[in-house]
Order: C-alpha cells, then sequence, then structure tokens
C-alpha cells in the first residue's frame, strides 16, 4: 500500500540557521492490510514523513507511491485513498458531533441515504451512538478523537494515517482507541499507518519502523525486533551513570547503554546471566546503584539497542543499513 523510496527532506536554512535534514534516504514499504506503528522520540523525523505522506510537504528527492498511485506526479488520485488524522484536532468543538459528520461527508458529495448508510457504517465501532446531538467540547479527549476517526471512515478509505492521535489521553482511553484500531483494521482490510512516541502502544501491531535523527534503524514485527536482545535487560538507576558505565567497562568489560539517569545492560559475559549480573553489581558498586531490575526486553529496550549501535556506527565511520522488509 506504501512504498517510499529513498526519500530525503532537509529544511532550508536561513541567515542565523543551517539547513537541516529531517528524513534522510529512506526506504519503507508497507504492505496492504498492515497496521504499522511508526515510533522513535521527538525530533526523529516522523512528523515530517507523515506530513509527506499526507501531502502536505514535498520531500527534497525520493520517491512515495501510495496503493501504486504516484503521490508527487498525482497527489490527488493518491489521496483519495487516504483517511487522516492529524495530531491537533481538526474537527469544530462548537458544533455537534452529527454536524461535523454531515459537514464531512458533503465535503465528498454524501447526502441523503447515501450518508445516513455510511454514517452508521462509521459510528458501529465507537461509543458516540447516543452522544450525536452533543457539542465536541462537551465530549471526553477519547470520545472526542472517536469523533474524528469517524470522520475519516465516512469516505472508506483504503489507508488510514494517524499522526500520535493517543496524545492527551488518558491510558483506558488509549488503550480503547488502539484496541478500536486494530479492529477496524481487521474488519475492513485498511492499512493503518500511526505515529508513535509511546513504544508501548506498538506492542500488538503487525510491524514497527523505528525512527532516529531521520533515519529508518529498525523495521520488522514487535516479536522480531524484541528477539534481537536474546535474554534479559538489567536496568540499572545511577546517580553518576557516566561514572557507573565506565567503571563497569573497565572491571567487567560490560557495554553499559545511558539512557537518562538510567545504564542498560543487554549483552552479557559468556555464562553469566541478568540475576548473577546483578548481584555483582550491587556487591561491587552499591553506591552508585540507587535502583536495579531484570527485565524481559521490551521495544523501548530496542530502541535504545539500535540507537546506541547507530551512534556507534557513525563514530567510527561505518555505513548503516536501512532495513526495509517486515
Amino acid at each position: 500500500m506504501i512504498r517510499i523510496e529513498d526519500l530525503t527532506h532537509v529544511y532550508p536554512g536561513g541567515r542565523r540557521q543551517s539547513p537541516r535534514t529531517a528524513v534522510s534516504d529512506l526506504t519503507l514499504h508497507v504492505p496492504d492490510g498492515r497496521f504499522t506503528i511508526l515510533s522513535g522520540p521527538n525530533g526523529s523525523g516522523k512528523s515530517t514523513l507523515f506530513r509527506i505522506l499526507c501531502g502536505l510537504a514535498r520531500p527534497s528527492r525520493g520517491r512515495v507511491l501510495i496503493g501504486g498511485r504516484d503521490l508527487l506526479a498525482d497527489p490527488a488520485s493518491a489521496r483519495a485513498l487516504m483517511g487522516v488524522v492529524f495530531q491537533s484536532p481538526a474537527v469544530d468543538k462548537h458544533l455537534s458531533v452529527q454536524e461535523n459528520l454531515m459537514i464531512h461527508g458533503a465535503l465528498y458529495g454524501l447526502k441523503g441515504s447515501a450518508f445516513r448508510a455510511r454514517l452508521d457504517e462509521a459510528l458501529a465501532w465507537t461509543d458516540l451512538t447516543g452522544r450525536l446531538g452533543d457539542r465536541v467540547d462537551t465530549l471526553s479527549g477519547g470520545l472526542a478523537r472517536q469523533v474524528e476517526l469517524a470522520k475519516c471512515l465516512l469516505t472508506r478509505p483504503r489507508l488510514l494515517l494517524l499522526d500520535e492521535p493517543t496524545t492527551g489521553l488518558d491510558p483506558a482511553s488509549r488503550r480503547s482507541f488502539l484496541s478500536a484500531l486494530t479492529r477496524l483494521r481487521r474488519e475492513r482490510g485498511m492499512t493503518v499507518l500511526m505515529t508513535s512516541h509511546i513504544f508501548s502502544e506498538a506492542e500488538d501491531v503487525d510491524s514497527v519502523a523505528i525512527m532516529a535523527e531521520g533515519r529508518l534503524l529498525a523495521y520488522d514485527t514487535p516479536q522480531a525486533l524484541r528477539a534481537r536482545l536474546s535474554g534479559d535487560v538489567l536496568v540499572i538507576d545511577s546517580p553518576e551513570p557516566d561514572t557507573l558505565a565506565a567503571r563497569l567497562r573497565d572491571d567487567m568489560g560490560l557495554g553499559a547503554i545511558r539512557h537518562g539517569d538510567e545504564l542498560r545492560v543487554d549483552e552479557f559475559p559468556s555464562g553469566i546471566d541478568a540475576v548473577v549480573l546483578l548481584e555483582r553489581v550491587l556487591a561491587g558498586y552499591r553506591d552508585l546503584v540507587r535502583g536495579i531490575t531484570v527485565k524481559q526486553p521490551a521495544l523501548e529496550d530496542v530502541f535504545i539497542h539500535v540507537t546506541a549501535e547507530a551512534r556507534a556506527a557513525r563514530r567510527v565511520g561505518a555505513p548503516e543499513s536501512q532495513e526495509t522488509a517486515a
């Protein structure tokens, strides 16, 4: 459904600012019917890539195909296949739920019985049936997001693009929204591409693309990504993480990855497991340990691992690979 080939986008500089590369030589193929999350920290290039996919920005170079349509050469044809949920609300909060949906339907020529049929279809999965006459600004954050998604579904898109749609939602609303997306993708056969910097949201989707500093670092199923870390992860909270990392390296030959005030160790010496290592760290460096735990690897751990590898590769001038098949 989505084919991105050698995509680069550079924001031009000015008198006081140098040009900035937001997306660099990115190649990514998302098959039809797949639920994919594009994840990474703020500033990783996710939002720029999203704007390009929506047709709101033209890349410096590269090619994008949506359902076989060239987004750059024939944007109207490609956009006709899409529904888009932006990070910022795109509904009128002073109008009712039904008024917002009617206006959107009218923009696509939907009225009368055709609109009512699409409306019933778009609302079938929501909790909005009894709230159609309510103004949007009286709804909870989760229900307001449901209005945004129902609006997109009126046009029966083949591709649904969502830019961090769970921002501002409480945990229960976030889980409900993600469950609804998964169900809709399965029932309607849509392709879903959603950006998120919350790695826990990507644990149960079909595939995950991880970006950092404009580059694609990894793209695979969540299970395959977690399998990159062969065992447990030792997480150490330290008041002096750099000092502890240096001592672990010099004394024990451990490569600890710093993430904030935490150190993560995901590669252990032969014959030593995470529990044994935990005991040795506590015995030898108790004054540098504020908290320590052993955990199963999650996608956040994979992200920390692959970004550390990418930084190390750049330091030694090694070429970085871009993984394009899940």
